[in-house]
């Protein structure tokens, strides 16, 4: 692998992930949870540091304090050292132009944003990986042949369905995996290939296109935005032009789940077997892990097809659900095809199905959250999202999104 200054990581984890609605209200979308003891920014620093890339980035937008603990400074993944290592960019106002500081406008923007920082670190190879994706691919390989391949980008990819490919950018490959188009979130895409949101970059020829961009499309636009959008406006189809920009299947399983059913679907996956990320002990996924017990079912309790995190403590029915770390399930409750998190309490009597739950919720006796749902896949229109701090009563219809500190008794 390249020395330590060659190459330059960056994890781009600001996005406010509206998409999740009251689930990243007080959070940013990549410390939402994963699996119970995980967390989604978890998969991209990891795969970061087993490259042995010893120089990573972290770019933090929104909701900073939501997250700023649990990195605390890049320690779990022993990146906290006196030199290099672990940095936390924030936007700057007053730094340079209006394109180059405050609040970027999409992903593509961001790079433009620190394009300052990017140069004067000085590094031949640029990797940049988004923080809201379940994957773990050796990355090594991969920085390595496209710096002999002398490659604009590296664009790593994975197969969907042409329905999950409009949600997404679309790459359209030729002979020897170079890259010939791209479509970004199509009405009708030409192909189920899309990009998974990790890049390698040739940092002068991101650098060069990202000025050139900028000088072509900032007269048009107002408040300092500089028109690039999201990479796969922009940028990513001016590399392409450049016939210099590859694909890479990724390896193993990967998942945008910035969704509440995509959400709820990977766990589902990882329930049913499907999800290997965590199937490398030689590229273990690391955390900053909870402090707790050993979980505990009770003599009345069962948990069946489902994960419990540390302090889970279990005396009613639990079925192909995942409990994050302290959760209480009381005698003659019944948890189903759920996600809750980290300190919930779901008392006696009351029954969860379809669910994703946020952290310290209780739920009554009586409650009926959700229903089962008959369809194969998770739907966004089936599953309930319950905002962390909420006390809820009663029934809970299908598909229902209920904000931060609810309550309904």
């Amino acid at each position: 692998m390249a020395q330590r200054g060659d190459v330059l990581a960056l994890v781009q984890a600001g996005g406010q992930g509206s998409r999740m609605d009251v689930l990243t209200r007080e959070r940013a979308k990549p410390a939402l949870p994963y699996g119970g003891v995980h967390r989604l920014i978890d998969f991209a620093l990891s795969g970061l540091v087993h490259a042995d890339l010893s120089d990573v980035w972290v770019s933090l937008e929104y909701q900073v304090t939501s997250i700023d603990d649990y990195l605390s400074g890049g320690r779990p993944w022993s990146l906290d050292r006196n030199r290099g290592g672990f940095r936390r960019i924030v936007p700057q106002t007053g730094t340079g132009p209006a394109t180059e500081s405050g609040f970027a406008f999409g992903n593509g923007d961001l790079l433009l944003r620190m394009s300052a920082d990017i140069e004067s670190f000085g590094a031949r190879t640029l990797v940049v990986c988004s923080a809201d994706h379940v994957f773990n691919m050796d990355l090594a390989p991969v920085i390595e042949e496209h710096v002999a391949q002398e490659r604009s980008v590296t664009v790593l990819t994975a197969d969907v369905t042409k329905k999950d490919a409009s949600d997404n950018v679309v790459v359209l490959t030729g002979r020897g995996g170079r890259i010939t188009g791209v479509e970004h979130k199509p009405s009708r895409p030409s192909s189920g290939t899309v990009a998974t949101e990790v890049f390698v970059y040739d940092t002068a020829a991101l650098l060069s296109t990202l000025f050139d961009l900028r000088a072509e499309l900032s007269g048009d636009q107002d408040d300092g935005d500089s028109g690039l959008g999201d990479f796969g406006e922009h940028l990513l189809p001016r590399l392409v032009e450049g016939g210099r920009a590859a694909a890479v299947p990724m390896t193993g399983y990967w998942r945008d789940v910035g969704q509440p059913g995509l959400y709820l679907q990977s766990h589902r996956d990882l329930l049913a077997g499907k999800v290997d990320v965590f199937d490398h002990p030689d590229r273990p996924v690391i955390s900053h892990w909870p402090d707790r017990p050993a979980a505990r079912v009770r003599a009345t309790g069962s948990a069946s097809d489902s994960m419990l995190s540390p302090g889970c403590d279990v005396a009613g029915e639990v079925v192909g659900s995942v409990l994050g770390p302290g959760v209480v399930v009381e005698k003659g409750a019944v948890v189903r095809d759920s996600v809750l998190m980290e300190d919930c309490v779901v008392r006696a009597g009351a029954e969860v199905h379809t669910a994703v739950v946020d952290e310290r919720c209780e739920l009554l006796r009586g409650s009926a959250i959700g229903a089962a749902s008959s369809a194969r896949i998770a739907r966004d229109e089936d599953v309930v999202l319950v905002g962390r701090d909420s006390r809820v009563g009663g029934p809970v219809p299908p598909g229902a999104r209920l904000e931060p500190g609810t309550d309904t008794r």
